[in-house]
């Protein structure tokens, strides 16, 4: 093959950020090495993977690469040099052997009904039997799998490569239809089955996807699959390391900081607040940034919830729905086994592995001792998006209204006027019509929970739940709230409470002015009953 004479960035970028293309949304690896965007070398990862391994699975939430990741593979397996001039592996591999590529993606299906999965497979098997001169002799996917297998090793004369990216799509995104996700369970069993069968043919296997998903096979089948999700040799081998960030977008940095009259310091830890916190190994070797909103903020210039915004967590929160999951144990960070951490089981009752999955949560700390991970919010998009998205849910408020009533409460703050503050709330709870009901006093407390982490962007707020009471402290520049909530019971008592307990006494020579809140709400009436402010 002749050397490409178009123009590669994937060494370190001296072009103005003008000049620099980001691939955003863009999968394919020729496309981004032929038209010139810039590429962040994992070359060195995918060589290792293929020189010490056969088969492999990898895990990580979506819009992470992992499409990308595939596709880099599949150029590398076809034998495509001219692709990676300039990358680690041009260097590395010395043969660029040409294989026979199955690569099914599963990305593009709707999965809505049981004719989805069956369109999707029967493009890609229709595909491969015309490349390989292959006549279907069955109806049977996995059948004409085996036959295909079977052509292409003996049309080529070497092992196959297999790589199958969102294995396991049809059945995530059906999780709370269990009839669906049991016949693309079902289909995707036999059709996965098949590549033990033919072992001996297939010179690699890579699959990407959300889960392993426990009544799936293929996990059980290929018994010598190797899970490298938590591997922390890979553990960047999707997303951006932070000495990525700074080697290939330095200039991108340096724009992105003038816009907003930052430094660049100041504009790379807001970007490291903001995209950077997912661990994908025990000892949190790499921190790893989220590459879609690292791309997304480059391009716009703007520091955006663009991974958030691009699919709400709608699966997780109709499993706070069906349980009694106590939301505010998110932000205290919770610990999850690590056998529990890698599966997708019974989520209705342990969710926690789910968000974790799903890219929620990621792990904070590891207790080598019990083998239990400690789990958090990755970054502040991460938080504040997910916190935003389930406001409507535990807050009888319009969720496009979220943002407008998050400000009113902070500038209520920020300006010492408590009355406004606590009427704004009021009004919150003026409607009656929760999408989520029953306990009245737990979805309460959920509420006051997320308003004051909404808040926390804004003002210091802390707060500490205990026998059904949650006390909250508030802190601005100039001011101090000390607020007392009562269920069932009146805002004096809850006034009371605050001289009886002392909780002004630490603030005693702080110069800020200080607003002792009382209230009551009301589990029958589901609203603030009443509320009273003394200085």
């Amino acid at each position: 093959m002749s050397d490409c004479s178009y123009k590669f960035v994937s060494l370190p970028v001296t072009e103005t950020d003008e000049d620099m293309l980001y691939p955003i949304g863009i999968q394919n690896f020729e496309k981004i090495r032929k038209d010139g965007y810039i590429y962040v070398d994992k070359t060195a990862l995918i060589h290792r993977l293929a020189t010490t391994g056969t088969y492999y699975f990898l895990s990580r939430p979506r819009r992470f690469g992992k499409s990308l990741l595939v596709s880099t593979m599949e150029a590398y397996f076809n034998g495509k040099k001219e692709l990676f001039k300039g990358l680690a592996i041009e260097e590395l591999e010395k043969d660029w052997i040409e294989y026979p590529v199955l690569h099914l993606d599963l990305n593009s299906g709707r999965y809505m009904e049981p004719k989805d999965l069956d369109v999707v497979l029967q493009q890609h098997l229709n595909n491969w039997e015309s490349k390989y001169g292959v006549t279907p002799k069955y109806e049977d996917f996995a059948a004409r799998l085996n036959d295909i297998i079977d052509a292409a090793t003996e049309k080529t004369g070497r092992q196959i490569v297999v790589l199958v990216d969102e294995y396991d799509k049809p059945i995530v995104n059906n999780l709370g239809n269990e009839e669906l996700s049991d016949y693309y369970r079902k289909t995707l069993q036999g059709f996965y089955g098949v590549l033990k069968a033919k072992d001996g043919q297939i010179r690699f296997g890579f699959l990407t996807g959300v889960s392993k998903i426990g009544k799936l096979s293929v996990f059980s089948t290929l018994n010598n699959l190797t899970d490298i999700s938590l591997n922390a040799d890979y553990s960047d081998i999707c997303g951006i390391s932070e000495t990525e960030l700074r080697k290939y977008f330095d200039d991108s940095v340096t724009e992105l900081a003038s816009t907003h009259s930052m430094t660049k310091e100041e504009c790379y830890a807001k970007l490291k607040s903001k995209y950077d916190g997912y661990h994908f190994d025990k000892k949190m070797t790499v921190g790893v940034y989220n590459p879609f909103s690292i791309l997304n903020t480059f391009y716009s210039r703007e520091f955006g919830e663009y991974w958030f915004e691009t699919g709400t967590p709608t699966l997780l929160v109709n499993v706070m729905k069906q349980t009694s999951f106590d939301v505010t144990t998110l932000s205290n960070q919770v610990e999850v086994s690590v056998e529990a951490l890698s599966g997708m089981q019974d989520i209705v009752n342990r969710p926690i592995p789910l968000f974790f999955q799903t890219g929620y949560l990621t792990i904070k700390d590891y207790d080598r001792e019990f083998n239990i991970y400690t789990l958090g919010f990755p970054n502040d998009e991460v938080k504040n998006g997910f916190l935003k998205f389930i406001f409507s849910y535990y807050v009888p408020v319009n969720p496009a209204e979220g943002n407008t009533t998050t400000a009113k409460l902070a500038k209520a703050l920020r300006t010492g006027s408590p009355d406004v503050f606590m009427r704004t709330l009021e009004a919150l709870f003026a409607n009656t019509t929760y999408q989520i009901q029953g306990d009245s006093e737990k979805n309460f407390q959920y509420a006051m929970y997320i308003i004051m982490e909404l808040l926390g962007e804004y003002v210091q707020a802390e707060r500490s739940t205990s026998n059904g009471r949650i006390d909250l402290l508030l802190q601005t520049k100039d001011y101090i709230y000390i607020i007392e909530l009562k269920i069932d019971n009146t805002a004096d008592a809850a006034l009371q409470q605050i001289e009886d307990k002392g909780y002004a006494k630490p603030f005693a020579n702080d110069p800020r002015k200080i607003f002792k809140i009382g209230v009551s709400f009301s589990t029958e009436n589901r609203r603030i009953e009443d509320w009273k402010v003394i200085e």
